[in-house]
């Protein structure tokens, strides 16, 4: 059985590698861009058939280069959401993947592919329906536009794919293996180094109605983000555009408390309450980037009707619990 995954030095590409990896699948060709060389890491644990450039790939799959291929797992993109070159954006997201999506239905490939919650934007609705999609940036609306290709080909519930299409509107991913990804890691990745280096943890100050770190995300461990792809890779007769979250939103307060916890555990120190970690100077508040202002989404939670409608109840973690289970990842590494 040959598989495809596009990005896959990335973050969540290279992390449904592992998944596969896992059930003994490793006729993988491996697709990315590795002008910035140090990804490589993200590979060299794995078990992979090929590796192709990105450059090259899509090109050479649409010719049939590559013989049968069970399904491509399309996490290629950029998604760096303060990128404004929209030229670039649409490119990269929008027009590579309407060809990838063509040759994968005349090949008889399935498409699992990657949206993202940036879709939504200014909504304080997170339901996957057009009345509630309002992307704030470029890469939103990259994002939302081939969900809409997607729904103007295949039927609003993607009914007339000859074979599986499935988008997953990924919420606030975090886990091994975004080391490369710089400012658009997780907070829960720079949490850890900038307590690391100085002993705590920073957080935006007051914003969008909310108080200091009150703002509020669906944060997701990005194992969970695997096993439902892989739920998906299992039941290919499941096919639509499905949030990707836990259906719980939590404040940034609960991540800073759960970084700091768990690194202070390590030291055989004792838990603390958000007040006393704020009282003792292990989180402080900043004020709010001028530059994110009308940019920001204060407040996301996942509606995950339509991925249990489809059948998929995998349990997702809370983030006292993913959390820490990254913040023991990190510091084993870092060890």
């Amino acid at each position: 059985m040959k598989i495809v995954v596009t990005g896959a030095a990335g973050f969540i590409g290279s992390n449904i590698i592992k998944g596969l990896n896992a059930r003994g699948i490793d006729d993988i060709i491996a697709v990315d861009d590795l002008t910035h060389g140090d990804k490589f890491r993200n590979l060299a644990d794995l078990k992979i058939a090929d590796y192709v450039d990105a450059d090259d790939f899509y090109e050479l799959f649409a010719e049939g280069a590559y013989g049968r291929v069970e399904a491509v797992f399309h996490e290629g993109a950029c998604s760096d959401t303060m990128e404004a070159d929209g030229k670039y954006m649409m490119d990269n997201n929008y027009t590579l993947s309407c060809e990838l999506f063509h040759a994968c239905q005349d090949q008889g490939t399935r498409l699992l592919y990657a949206s993202s919650a940036a879709t939504y934007g200014g909504s304080d609705t997170f339901t996957e329906s057009p009345e509630f999609e309002r992307p704030l940036n470029v890469y939103g609306y990259s994002k939302l536009l081939f969900d809409q290709r997607m729904r103007r080909e295949l039927g609003v519930r993607f009914e007339n794919a000859a074979t599986q299409v499935a988008g997953f509107r990924y919420f606030n991913v975090y886990g091994p293996r975004e080391q490369h990804k710089g400012r658009m890691a997780s907070v829960a990745f720079h949490q850890f180094n900038q307590f690391q280096a100085e002993g705590k943890v920073k957080l935006f100050g007051e914003y969008g109605g909310y108080g200091a770190g009150g703002q509020m995300r669906d944060f997701i461990f990005i194992d969970d983000v695997v096993a439902v792809n892989l739920w998906f890779f299992d039941n290919p007769g499941k096919s639509g555009i499905f949030n990707l979250g836990t259906g719980r939103a939590q404040p940034f307060n609960d991540v800073a408390l759960a970084v700091v916890n768990t690194l202070r555990k390590g030291q055989n120190a004792a838990a603390l309450s958000l007040e006393e970690a704020v009282r003792g100077g292990l989180i402080e508040y900043i004020a709010f980037p001028p530059a994110l202002v009308g940019k920001y989404q204060s407040y996301t939670q996942a509606d995950p009707r339509a991925l249990r409608a489809a059948g998929c109840d995998h349990v997702f973690a809370d983030v006292q619990t993913g959390v820490a289970a990254y913040m023991q990842a990190l510091s084993a590494t870092a060890g």
